[in-house]
């Protein structure tokens, strides 16, 4: 036994056997030395068990004599407490990372309770944004100031990285409750999120008549090529007068959106169960991304319903031409969107606009913040809810009067008669 100075470590040569060479001052302080020639600095000590322990401190090199006995001296002083460092050590080692944590919000909540899009949205973002910046840290361990890190990587796309916080916010809040992290210790808790330019983009009267004009062009005689730069010299001389035709599923589906203010994805995973014509109602989530109820639309929607022809041994309102056990593509439908908007002028018009579109009629229609909260189905009414019961009479009443604004926006003649629809009916 030695003190454990430079000298005396440079000179414990290595054996054929480990050995440790212990300080005679400092009790349980040691270096370890390898048959490889490797020497670290450990320390031994007995727990409040009376087990024996043995934690090493780090290799001679990393650490001088006296770092690592100044390391000892302080896990010594732990032990003292009544405290096992060791343990801790090992926990800490053995504790949950952010990717297993992320890999489990994922399993158990996105997708389970999210919606398609928002399942894809998420996993994209785990993978692009989160997981390279800290999923190797212990979810334990994490900050804020790791979190404002990773917003602040993202700052150049605002929205995404606002939604990115929520994602780690939903994930430590699921922490918590799995036991990784104490309760009230989100990391992101405090991280300021950036101001965000909304888009509330709605058609107008004018904007409504010429989209309507466009719709009954594509219906009758389809809509004119669109010719990219440069020009083939190897394309027809009447090329400007030439007209494709337009998916007719594509324009159901358009049509309908504009009649009910739905979302994409509903309209265009709606099946014939879903549609009551009787009742005068289409089962639709009743928030997004949640089960179906049935849901009371206008004549105008029920009218383009009942102009789509049922394709046989296909559940789909709106199949796909080339494979019935499918309903038409999104990308079909947006293909089919841009050309529409093009012809009429359109451009910076979303399809999504179309139920801003809705939104913005049945306000001006008189309906208040509830019956347009259920008309567009949206989940941020909890309060309204436990005073009113929602009926369907008033929610149809709004629905009838959207639908006749668009109908007649559509057909260009204001808030005159209604020109019923032209039907959907398959070319023979």
């Amino acid at each position: 036994m030695a003190n454990l100075t430079k000298r005396a470590v440079d000179t414990a040569k290595p054996r054929e056997k480990r050995f440790i060479v212990w300080d005679n001052a400092l009790k349980g302080f040691g270096l370890l030395v390898l048959p490889s020639g490797v020497k670290s600095f450990v320390v031994q000590y007995r727990n409040t068990h009376g087990r024996s322990r043995r934690q090493t401190i780090g290799r001679y090199g990393t650490f001088t004599p006296d770092q690592a006995r100044s390391d000892a001296r302080d896990i010594l002083i732990a032990v003292g407490q009544g405290k096992d460092p060791l343990s801790v050590k090992q926990e800490m080692r053995a504790a949950p990372s952010v990717d297993e944590l992320l890999d489990q919000y994922l399993s158990e909540h996105v997708d389970k309770h999210n919606s398609a899009s928002t399942r894809t949205e998420v996993g994209r973002l785990v993978e692009k944004q989160i997981r390279p910046r800290v999923g190797s840290l212990k979810v334990a361990a994490v900050t804020r100031a790791d979190v404002a890190k990773v917003h602040q990587a993202m700052a150049s796309t605002p929205r995404q990285a606002n939604f990115v916080l929520s994602v780690v916010s939903k994930a430590f809040n699921l922490a918590e409750l799995w036991g990784m992290r104490p309760e009230y210790s989100n990391p992101v808790r405090g991280v300021k999120r950036y101001p965000e330019n909304e888009r509330e983009r709605f058609l107008s009267e004018e904007e409504l008549s010429r989209l309507g004009t466009a719709l009954r062009e594509a219906e009758k005689e389809g809509l004119p090529w669109i010719i990219k730069e440069p020009v083939s010299k190897h394309l027809p001389r009447d090329v400007a007068t030439r007209r494709s035709a337009v998916n007719r599923e594509a324009l159901a589906a358009i049509h309908l959106l504009l009649f009910t203010g739905a979302r994409r994805s509903e309209i265009l995973s709606l099946e014939w169960n879903h549609v009551d014509m009787d009742a005068g109602t289409i089962t639709l989530p009743a928030r997004k991304g949640g089960g179906r109820k049935a849901h009371p639309v206008s004549e105008g929607a029920l009218s383009v319903i009942a102009g789509i022809p049922k394709v046989s041994g296909s559940k789909w309102v709106l199949p796909r031409g080339s494979d019935p056990d499918r309903h038409v593509s999104v990308e079909v439908v947006e293909s089919t969107w841009r050309r529409l908007r093009r012809h009429a002028g359109l451009d910076d018009v979303r399809l999504h606009d179309l139920r801003h579109t809705v939104g913005t009629f049945a306000a001006q229609a008189g309906g208040n913040a509830f019956l347009i909260s259920h008309l567009l189905r949206h989940r941020n009414v909890a309060i309204t809810n436990r005073y009113v019961s929602p009926d369907a009479d008033p929610i149809r009443a709004v629905s009838e009067e959207v639908s006749k604004r668009i109908e007649a926006g559509l057909n260009g003649i204001g808030d005159g008669d209604v020109v019923e629809m032209d039907r959907y009916r398959r070319s023979k």
